[in-house]
């Protein structure tokens, strides 16, 4: 199974439930609808909204969004061949809708092709979000790859720089022909998916993408999303546990956030295959006699997992009062591993499930601190909405979004022995205890960008995620100098301004309604900007202070 299917496997059961609904749309120009683009312009104010919603109202709201389509074919690009599948629906409680699409044409599908359509309540149409700048030449799935399948899988896995600490790589199942539409224009390509190992020990399931006429690769995209290094503390105090009962005792089996289970790996490693056939070691369960697990250090096993049993309930908890029931919508928990290697200094969100290592027992403790629970676990809410491409400036939004509800994850929680901030990890960095990012200045680490620059998709995405860091900082906290969690955080802008936030609650269901409403898979921080303005016109309404200071802190990080 390709990357790309087991990300979207919620997804795909949502077509399912949603009546597996297809549309052909029809379109003789290129050219989005002009009275739809001056509607998103001054889309009227929203109240809350249920993300991934399921049931009779989504399959309504799917059914009419397609119908909705099929009149206005010219906003949707499309094309003769194009299918629209729905994956994912916003429901606004005053009755407006948002339905997600993925595209396919002539059977193949289109990466970058994923578009969003919004309906007022009452059904008025009110546009569609995108990053696909045309329709897709029906011709161009017709046509026939020039490089055969045999010899993409041997372009992807012939010997590169991109991918020389990745060990023992093999290919999974036969590539797929797709349409990748996420450039400068539409290409035939073929997905060739590898799986393997990373000399840190992290698991690998990378996504190499071939041009099917030059035998250029296009993209390489990591399936396996991780912490980018490091580990943390154990310690989160004392604290309330959702545990079940087990035989004469009990398990960590929470009941209370959709029956998610925390593991021990007995410190062994996935196979190098076990990522791309979906067969990896659960770990055996957690199980005490009495509803007491952990003693505060490492001395005993169970207090890792009780630190990761914690972010697993409070990441679920936290993206229920955004009004997303759990990371797929559907209410299921996960599982999260603890104890995976020896001297692991990681931690990673697979699409299915959270792995954490022990660290390195020096430098480092074992990574289930708080924010970091909370940003794995995020890459599985942007998988399963917008679902951002992991390299490009979409790469670094997704990393951005990830950062962005980890640390609102860690002001969610409030626990006493790790008050929210906006350093990144710095719960588990023993040695300098500054960890591995902050939001209030990113640049600050020596190579984060706090200020967009042209041709910053081309760098590392823990890096460029920096400006949708520092936007985020800006919107919530303001520029200037001042304590927040016992730590002292100095935030400068690009362009010498001063920024006076909204507040956290504002900025991050902005972000929230942005990235589940109006983002798409190849979404650029330009985009993101329209995308941010939108979501505060429609929670706020249009000239609003939240609008307005969204507008201000993309100024100050270089986007005007």
């Amino acid at each position: 199974m390709t990357p790309r299917s087991r990300a979207l496997g919620a997804a795909a059961s949502a077509v399912v439930a949603l009546g597996a609904l297809a549309l052909p749309v029809t379109s003789t120009a290129a050219a989005p609808d002009a009275a739809a683009e001056a509607a998103r312009a001054t889309p009227p104010q929203r109240p809350a909204a249920t993300s991934g919603a399921r049931g009779p109202a989504a399959r309504d709201a799917a059914a009419d969004a397609a119908r909705a389509l099929a009149r206005h074919a010219g906003a949707a690009r499309g094309s003769v061949a194009a299918d629209l599948q729905p994956t994912d629906v916003v429901l606004d409680r005053d009755g407006g809708t948002h339905v997600r699409f993925e595209r396919e044409v002539g059977g193949l599908p289109v990466r970058g092709g994923d578009l969003v359509v919004h309906r007022a309540p009452g059904g008025a149409w009110e546009g569609v979000s995108q990053t696909l700048a045309a329709a897709v030449p029906d011709r161009l799935a017709a046509s026939r790859p020039q490089v055969s399948a045999a010899r993409a899988v041997r372009i992807a896995t012939a010997p590169a720089r991109a991918v020389a600490d990745v060990r023992g790589r093999r290919v999974a199942g036969e590539p797929v022909l797709v349409v990748d539409a996420r450039g400068a224009r539409p290409r035939l390509a073929w997905e060739v998916t590898t799986g393997g190992r990373r000399t840190d020990g992290t698991p690998s399931r990378l996504t190499t993408t071939v041009d099917a006429r030059s035998g250029a690769v296009l993209d390489r995209v990591e399936g396996v999303h991780t912490a980018d290094g490091e580990g943390i503390t154990l310690y989160s105090g004392t604290v309330r546990l959702s545990m079940a009962p087990s035989g004469s005792g009990f398990a960590l089996t929470d009941v209370a956030h959709g029956n998610g289970r925390t593991t021990d790996m007995n410190n062994k490693q996935d196979g190098t295959l076990c990522q791309l056939l979906g067969n990896c070691t659960v770990g055996t369960a957690f199980t005490s006699p009495d509803a007491s697990f952990g003693s505060g250090t490492t001395a005993s096993r169970e207090s890792a997992a009780a630190d990761a049993h914690l972010g697993a309930a409070t990441t679920y908890d936290y993206f229920a009062s955004l009004g997303r029931t759990g990371i797929f919508g559907d209410g299921r928990g996960v599982v999260s591993r603890v104890h995976y290697g020896r001297n692991y200094v990681n931690a990673f969100w697979d699409g299915a499930k959270m792995t954490y290592g022990d660290g390195d027992g020096k430098s480092y403790g074992p990574l289930v601190s708080l924010d970091v629970a909370g940003h794995e676990m995020s890459h599985g809410i942007t998988e399963n909405t917008a679902n951002l491409t992991y390299s490009g400036e979409s790469g670094g939004l997704n990393e951005a979004t990830s950062d962005i509800f980890g640390t609102m994850v860690e002001f969610f929680a409030a626990t006493p022995a790790d008050p929210g901030d906006y350093y990144i990890g710095e719960e588990f960095d023993r040695a300098a205890g500054t960890g591995f990012r902050r939001m209030d200045d990113p640049a600050r680490d020596g190579s984060s960008y706090s200020c967009y620059v042209s041709g910053i998709g081309n760098a590392d995405v823990h890096y460029s995620s920096g400006v949708g860091n520092h936007f985020f900082y800006l919107l919530a906290e303001g520029s200037g100098t001042r304590t927040i969690g016992g730590r002292v955080h100095s935030s400068p802008t690009c362009d010498g301004s001063t920024v006076a936030g909204s507040g956290r609650d504002a900025a991050q269901r902005i972000w929230f309604r942005a990235l589940t409403v109006y983002m798409t898979s190849g979404t650029t921080y330009a985009q993101a900007r329209t995308a941010t303005l939108a979501a505060a016109r429609d929670l706020y309404g249009a000239g609003s202070t939240q609008q307005t200071t969204v507008a201000a802190a993309w100024s100050a990080v270089g986007l005007g």
